[in-house]
């Protein structure tokens, strides 16, 4: 390689420098002390008087170089002489217009490395910015320039926002201009199937790049560009601009979220306007921009703007000229009913339906007379999402619906109505699920012969069908609605279902001139492997495979016992599923799985689920321990604790206990080194404000991972009580880390959690850990934050239940820190009632199990002024249950005369909240307690008198119980 690359001849030089670009970690160990003669071999290439193949090969080798090496900052440091030269290869390559592969490289590094490019992101910058203002340019390199610059807004942000704000400020109009970009297509809105053919058009990418953009930077930089430019566009004769800046208001929501809320009143005025705008494709926009608003700020957009919104969207439903506007006004009201609270929807529930019926009338009449389906497909999914959130009171439209949609079911068989039969399906299963059992069960078995009819008359469903997953999300809403009556359809259901989730998906490997043949195919996803090899992946039938998935997980949990002789079936084929990296839905899924499984099989024996116990673990713990993406690790975590829970003591050998044990103390480790980088990149040289705001949701991701570990230490502390002690002692140094007065409260709070259960399912055994978690205890009660103040309440409570006479001294010291807390002015605010509840239930229990060192009678007038809890539905048995001892016992604090007044207050408020749940034993002591002041009937009307209607309508409820 070196004999070629340092060769004269331009030829054998440049297959030197291929060779390296396909191999560039060829040195091994040795690339150290070879690092400035790879240097100096690409430097020679990339020299100007060198052929423009020759270093078109070295800008490609200097990518592959610097990517193979992206998280080692010295090596690209060593290597930021290459820059200059490559970046003048770049722009050449951009004059002349016929090689885009020097530009794709600078795409790969601005993604991958894009520190790296520090040097000369202003230049990069400068020529892109020419390249995307240039309308005359070829399309292609348009995109390809906007799309460097894009990359880098989103992977270096505060790189960006520090060292070029004047570009983003340049590229932000020409983007705006770019989305004007659109032709004239006079039956554009006549369209009826509607596919989005346009995703090679530069107005797309442009709309995505705002977008990305938005994100990127933040909305502290984006808002202000794009608020100066949309009103003068919004004001203009030219119908693309007035559609540009709708679109652009719908870009700009996610990632200018914060800034975009307090300017939304402006904004949601303007936009409405453009609802009845002379030319359909802007209306359409308005549309647009009315639907995605109402995801972004759901639910304030809908609190504030339902009275405009409804009745906007109501009118454009009836463009019956514009079936493309008309549909895209019916989806806009999918996103608004969605996030709509049930009682603002409920208003408009008449005027809504009535239009939704005749236009579901009026397209079903045209459908058989035309063919046209476009707007009957959008409307079926709008009643669809009303009747989700409207739920019981969409009754009265069922009976008027449900023959419509079972017709269309029944003969909507062909295949270019595949989709809106499908929709149909998704809708009677919505309905079935809002109006609830009693309503739908009459028509349950005809409809489910109807989907079962798809499945078993003539051959099965091809893979990419749009009706399969549909069909299997039926099916879960109607075994949700059914409960254990749906196990009568498993034999026909499974099948189908079964196949859909153990679909391998279709995987190839291709070069660069294959690749080129199917690039635009949107069914596949590809990843560059190297120069020549790209692997790419059938992404079409991904998602049925993963609604599958949770498909089987909602029969197993609904079914239980009924679903038992599915259930080994189904862990042979979710368990392998944990380590399925092409879809993270697929192993949420077949974790979730397990525990429910368990469970079904029970039935089975104790043997039978030791043998399933022993297949799933060995790979569930694999999974946790490979797991690369955070948001799937917790949930693998989760199923491991719920596992470990439902099965008990002795479900772990010493060698999985081991390994359980290794992989905790290894997650524990992480959490620490992350907060470790974090602590780093506040002092990069780019740090700034909106870093801080992505630092802190990290913060957020991380204390959710703790708070999984804490769920499995809970797991097996529930199981193994104090014999788990010896294991835990292996993970103590990472706890009193986390418990460090230096630490960010949710690793105090969590640790506090931890300790809670040591002693609740530990007992006296915890005193050997007092020394660690007593102090940080006592004063997690005077902590600024509610969530370390409840954790401490709980374990006070829980140390005076479960720790016995040793930690009387304790509980004493604790009374008047919980009294305190309790008396703060702001106690029963809603950010502190649940730390208060449980300051009020650790006191109950002190005086209850462990009051040997405090005066107890005084303590109880205290307690008694505290009362009544309403919202800790866990604590409140324990105070109610004291209560009715105290009265049943004749305690003197409840022998004054308005003490009788006062418990019946108590009382009914705890019944009107359902503070206690009915089932629970201390309910029955309340009305009990309830019935003996009853007994001297005149006190007893003397104590209904001070109570409003509804508490009284409570207390006979309860009575009559």
């Amino acid at each position: 390689m070196f004999n070629c690359a340092s060769s004269p001849d331009s030829n054998m030089k440049e297959a030197g420098i291929r060779m390296f670009t396909s191999v560039p970690g060829v040195f091994g160990n040795r690339q150290n002390e070879n690092l400035d003669i790879i240097k100096r071999m690409l430097l020679s290439a990339l020299l100007p008087n060198e052929p423009e193949t020759l270093r078109m090969q070295a800008v490609k080798a200097v990518g592959a170089f610097i990517l193979l090496h992206d998280k080692e900052p010295a090596i690209q440091k060593h290597f930021s002489e290459v820059l200059l030269p490559l970046m003048q290869v770049v722009v050449q390559s951009i004059e002349k217009a016929d090689d885009d592969s020097a530009l794709k490289v600078l795409i790969e590094l601005a993604e991958t490395a894009p520190k790296f490019l520090r040097p000369q992101v202003e230049a990069i910058f400068q020529v892109c910015i020419k390249v995307i203002a240039d309308v005359d340019a070829e399309s292609n390199w348009r995109q390809l320039a906007l799309e460097t610059l894009v990359t880098l807004c989103e992977t270096a942000p505060a790189m960006v926002r520090k060292v070029v704000p004047n570009a983003v400020q340049a590229l932000t109009p020409l983007v705006l201009e770019m989305m004007c970009e659109l032709d004239d297509e006079p039956d554009w809105s006549l369209q009826d199937d509607a596919a989005d053919d346009d995703n090679e058009e530069n107005y797309v990418a442009a709309e995505s790049a705002l977008d990305r953009m938005c994100c990127g930077l933040g909305g502290k930089i984006m808002l202000g560009l794009i608020v100066g430019q949309v009103p003068v566009m919004l004001n203009s004769e030219d119908w693309k601009k007035r559609h540009a800046a709708l679109m652009a208001v719908s870009s700009a929501g996610e990632g200018c979220h914060k800034q975009m809320e307090q300017m939304l009143d402006q904004v949601v005025s303007a936009v409405l306007n453009y609802l009845t705008d002379p030319h359909p494709r802007v209306r359409y926009a308005a549309c647009n921009a009315v639907g995605q608003m109402s995801t972004d700020f759901a639910p304030i957009f809908e609190k504030k703007f339902h009275d405009k919104v409804v009745p906007g969207l109501l009118l454009v439903l009836e463009d019956n000229a514009n079936p493309r506007v008309q549909a895209h006004a019916a989806a806009a009201l999918v996103n608004f009913s969605e996030d709509c609270p049930k009682p603002i929807l409920t208003q408009y529930l008449g005027p809504l339906m009535s239009k939704l019926e005749a236009i579901l009338t009026a397209k079903f009449k045209e459908l058989v007379e035309r063919g046209t389906k476009l707007v009957l497909e959008q409307i079926v999914t709008t009643i669809a999402s009303v009747a989700d959130t409207v739920e019981k009171d969409f009754v009265e439209y069922y009976d008027r619906l449900m023959p419509c949609l079972k017709y269309i079911i029944a003969n909507a068989t062909t295949d270019e109505l595949k989709m809106l039969r499908g929709k149909t399906i998704e809708c009677v299963s919505l309905i079935g699920l809002a109006v609830g059992e009693e309503k739908f069960i009459a028509d349950a078995s005809e409809i489910m012969d109807l989907l079962l009819k798809t499945h078993t008359e003539g051959e099965q469903l091809p893979a990419d069908d749009p009706q399969t997953s549909y069909l299997i999300s039926a099916w879960s809403r109607i075994c949700r609605i059914m409960g254990k009556k749906f196990a009568q359809y498993l034999p026909m259901v499974m099948e189908p279902v079964m196949r859909t989730a153990a679909m391998k998906p279709e995987v190839a490997l291709l070069d660069n001139d294959d690749l080129e043949t199917i690039e635009g195919d949107l069914d596949w996803h590809f990843v560059t492997l190297g120069e020549q090899q790209n692997f790419g992946i059938k992404t079409a039938g991904l998602e049925d495979k993963a609604s599958a998935c949770d498909m089987l997980v909602c029969y197993a949990r609904e079914l239980k016992e009924a679903f038992a002789e599915y259930a080994e079936d189904v862990v042979k084929l979710m368990v392998p599923m944990l380590k399925f990296y092409f879809h993270d839905n697929v192993r949420t899924a077949a974790a979730e799985s397990l525990p429910y499984l368990l469970e079904c099989a029970r039935i089975r024996g104790p043997q039978y689920i030791q043998g399933m116990w022993a297949y799933i673990l060995p790979e569930l713990l694999k999974a946790i321990d490979s797991e690369p993406e955070q948001e799937v690790q917790v949930e693998l975590l989760n199923s491991l604790a719920k596992c470990i829970e439902l099965l008990g003591a002795g479900c772990l050998s010493d060698e999985m206990m081991a390994e359980v044990l290794r992989i905790l103390n290894k997650l524990l480790t992480e959490h620490f080194e992350r907060a470790t980088e974090r602590r780093q990149k506040r002092a990069d040289e780019d740090y700034d404000e909106v870093v801080e705001e992505q630092l802190a949701d990290e913060d957020n991701e991380d204390i959710y991972g703790l708070s999984r570990v804490a769920d499995v230490l809970h797991a097996l502390m529930s199981a193994y009580h104090e014999s788990f002690f010896p294991h835990l002692d292996s993970l103590l140094p990472h706890l009193v880390q986390l418990l460090a007065p230096g630490r960010p409260y949710a690793d105090r709070q969590w640790a506090i959690c931890i300790f809670d259960d040591v002693i609740e399912f530990g007992g006296p055994a915890c005193v050997k850990y007092q020394d660690i978690f007593l102090e940080p205890m006592l004063n997690g009660l005077r902590e600024a934050e509610p969530e370390v103040r409840q954790a401490a309440a709980y374990g006070c409570g829980v140390l005076a239940q479960f720790g016995g006479p040793q930690f009387a001294a304790a509980c004493a010291r604790a009374v008047p820190l919980l009294a305190a807390l309790i008396a703060e002015p702001a106690s029963r605010s809603v950010e502190n009632l649940n730390a208060t509840e449980n300051a009020i239930s650790a006191v109950t229990k002190i005086i209850k199990y462990n009051h040997s060192q405090i005066n107890r009678d005084e303590i109880i007038r205290h307690w008694l002024t505290w009362l009544p809890v309403t919202e800790d539905t866990e604590e409140a048995p324990h105070v109610y249950s004291l209560l009715c001892e105290l009265a049943a016992s004749g305690h003197e604090a409840l022998a004054t005369p308005d003490a009788p007044q006062r418990v019946i207050a108590t009382l009914a408020e705890a019944f009107l909240r359902d503070a206690v749940p009915n089932d629970n034993p201390v309910f029955a002591q309340m009305v009990a307690l309830v019935r003996q002041i009853q007994g001297n009937a005149e006190m007893f009307n003397s104590c209904l008198m001070q109570l409003s209607n509804e508490h009284k309508e409570a207390l006979k409820v309860a009575l009559s119980t």
